[in-house]
């Protein structure tokens, strides 16, 4: 179905391509996963598949891509759209209508699908990926999930013979994620579709997989079986790292697998100390906030406190109310309730006072980024925070980001603008950081490298709020986790207590040892020794 026949891919300015004579096939109803470090070239090789690369990115494309008879080389992706459907990692830029149900039924309208088919398939794809209840909603009131599961809605229901995703759970819930990668598999294995995805969070999907690519960073691809690739792989999900810890030499690709295995060996690892009390004051205190839109609450009744040097997970499904929650937290929403940090009401200040209380990083960090250097950003920081001349970029020295001063943000890696936008905001030396959805698009490094900035941070007497999916995350980072629902906080407590009691929100160490309270990797090979 899918052919790279000694591909090659560079890009102007560049040192050295980014792909590097790679050859490889793909067959019809495979599921392809994609995997490697931020940069490594993984959304290059997906835009090869439907021309985007280079017709639309730039760049020297050598070699040949042959999909489905395609030579992406002599097609544009408009060319190949009844082909290839291509769902990128922000859904927003994709979106051309302004309600769920006209996006879906936009891409069959241009390659002339019949009226009453178009209906029909509308309707089948709304329930496929479980939207039935969106359909007439305006796509910019939806959340950032919510927006994902559209986009791939959107091109499954164009009937391709190749799906192409690119990180296509990171704005999920586990639930929705589980759900839209169920249907996705639903589809390869009923009707041969072909699925390349590029995925930061393998353990979501590495199950499923019937075949790997992983791209070194070095230009060449390693394609093979998904446990022969992630035993020579430098990426390390959970179930590979544990592997590693324990002296597997295969890399079980599913809990029941590894749960099997550690009960036939007598794996048992002694659970961690139960986690001390917070004694640090209280620096954040809020009590009844409720959030509207218009008819719609966003939050109601909200009551949670926050002390210093704390580090806590907010988690819930798509649309539960925790970006809202965050937003009001900050001040930037008319919001009723109280809100105190360290005694005072963000909301009466203005905004530049308000962020030396209590300062937000949203899901999308780049949206903060509008100069044309890291320098410019730096320096525009420091005078909007009153801060001192270059206390942004020691900042980011700090968080161990080194960024050339005339590097312009939209040329950095997911982890580099968060860390930048994170040193912005950090300059006005705020009590309290609001963290929304981190990870997106950061590889295992990179969120344990945010893991470390976060305990530094919180060592120095920060409290910090992070609003996640990433329940690995949420286990490696947070001391303590709220679970919010329609707009409600429904349960609070020590993340081992809350985690390890669900199945939806459980890491993947404590379902392989349940009922031992292990979260991490690192809490199993402790507990070993």
């Amino acid at each position: 179905m899918i052919t790279f026949d000694r591909v090659s891919v560079r890009y102007a300015d560049a040192a050295r391509p980014t792909l590097d004579q790679v050859s490889l096939q793909l067959p019809e109803g495979d599921l392809c996963l994609v995997i490697g470090a931020t940069g490594s070239g993984k959304s290059t090789l997906l835009g090869a598949v439907n021309g985007l690369v280079p017709h639309f990115t730039g760049g020297t494309l050598g070699g040949r891509v042959v999909v489905d008879g395609w030579d992406t080389a002599l097609h544009r992706p408009r060319d190949m759209a009844e082909v290839v459907g291509f769902v990128g990692q922000d859904p927003l830029r994709g979106f051309v209508t302004d309600t769920v149900e006209d996006e879906i039924a936009y891409g069959m309208e241009q390659l002339g699908i019949d009226p009453v088919a178009m209906r029909k398939r509308v309707e089948e794809t709304l329930d496929l990926l479980g939207i039935a209840d969106l359909r007439r909603r305006p796509l910019m009131e939806l959340s950032g999930g919510q927006q994902q599961r559209v986009a791939i809605a959107a091109v499954l229901a164009a009937q391709p013979r190749v799906l192409v995703l690119d990180e296509p759970t990171s704005a999920l819930d586990p639930t929705a994620a589980q759900d839209v990668l169920s249907a996705i598999a639903t589809l390869v294995h009923e009707v041969g579709l072909t699925v390349v995805l590029a995925e930061h969070r393998l353990e979501r999907v590495m199950q499923a997989a019937d075949s790997m690519i992983w791209l070194p960073g070095d230009g060449s691809a390693v394609h093979g079986n998904p446990r022969e690739v992630l035993a020579a792989a430098s990426i390390t999900p959970p179930l590979a790292a544990l592997a590693r810890a324990v002296g597997w030499t295969e890399v079980p690709l599913s809990v029941r697998e590894a749960r099997r295995r550690a009960l036939a060996e007598g794996l048992l690892p002694t659970p961690p100390p139960p986690p001390v009390a917070e004694s640090a004051p209280v620096v954040l205190r809020v009590a009844g906030v409720e959030v509207r839109f218009g008819d719609v609450t966003a939050v109601r009744g909200v009551d949670l406190e926050l002390r210093a040097g704390s580090v806590k997970a907010l988690m819930g499904r798509n649309g539960a109310g925790k970006s809202s929650l965050l937003c009001a937290l900050q001040g930037a929403l008319t919001c009723a309730g109280r809100i105190e940090v360290a005694g005072i009401d963000p909301r009466g200040l203005g905004a530049a006072k308000a962020r030396r209380l209590v300062t937000l990083v949203p899901q999308t960090a780049a949206d903060l980024l509008y100069l044309p250097t890291v320098g410019a950003e730096c320096d525009q920081s420091d005078r909007e925070s009153d801060a001192p001349a270059g206390t942004t970029a020691g900042l980011l020295a700090e968080l161990g980001i080194q960024l050339p001063p005339d590097r312009d943000p939209r040329d950095l890696s997911e982890g580099q603008r968060l860390a930048l936008v994170l040193a912005i905001q950090l300059a006005a030396g705020p009590r309290v950081l609001l963290l929304d959805e981190p990870t997106r698009g950061l590889d295992y490094r990179s969120k344990a490298d945010l893991h470390c900035i976060v305990d530094r941070l919180a060592a120095r007497g920060m409290a910090v709020l992070i609003s996640t999916h990433d329940v690995e995350f949420a286990a490696l980072a947070s001391r303590g986790t709220l679970l919010m629902a329609d707009g409600e906080l429904i349960a609070e407590g020590h993340t081992a207590d809350l985690l390890t009691s669900s199945p939806a929100y459980a890491p993947q160490m404590a379902k392989v040892f349940a009922p031992i309270p292990v979260l991490t990797p690192d809490d199993v090979a402790r507990g070993l020794r």
